[in-house]
């Protein structure tokens, strides 16, 4: 089985999966971001400017696919990962999905600094933009999810032991 972390991107995927590798001795963490830029040979914002989003959706099915039939794996997910059925639906046949969930204010002063992550929308500011793709994708994630964590205002710890409780 594999521990699958889903949510939009700033709720905390990456750090709660580095902490519940440390916690969970024989598993192996996995980024699906990260196995894309290896892929690719591009970071993720370059491969969004030079090949679109479609591509990158792509790449990204391509990854869920092989990663998903590993097991005793940690799988830290994109935020759009869910916008393809398919993609949960490889994730689901051997993990357990878990909805890192955060508001608006947290995700912003989690990432709103970081120059790599690509625009969404192209239009709007960068809190509009947190804001209206994350209700647009709520749907999506509340289906995919086995279980729901928030993590506003938690310590970490207190994170992964209810993943870990859950597992």
């Amino acid at each position: 089985m594999n521990i699958v972390l889903i949510g939009y991107r700033g709720v905390g995927q990456s750090t709660v999966a580095r902490m519940l590798g440390e916690r969970l001795p024989g598993w192996t963490v996995v980024s699906t971001d990260a196995e894309v830029v290896a892929r690719a040979k591009r970071l993720i914002s370059e491969i969004v400017k030079e090949f679109g989003w479609d591509y990158f959706r792509d790449l990204e099915s391509a990854v869920c696919r092989d990663v998903a039939a590993g097991d005793r794996q940690i799988i830290d997910t994109g935020g759009g990962v869910i916008l393809r059925p398919e993609n949960v639906a490889a994730l689901k046949r051997n993990g357990r999905l878990f909805w890192l969930t955060a508001e608006v204010p947290t995700i912003h002063a989690r990432i709103g600094g970081d120059t790599q992550r690509p625009s969404l929308t192209g239009t709007k500011s960068f809190l509009e933009e947190i804001a209206e793709v994350l209700e647009a994708r709520r749907q999506q994630y509340q289906a995919a999810a086995d279980a729901i964590v928030q993590t506003d205002n938690q310590p970490l710890r207190l994170i992964c032991e209810r993943i870990q409780q859950q597992v």
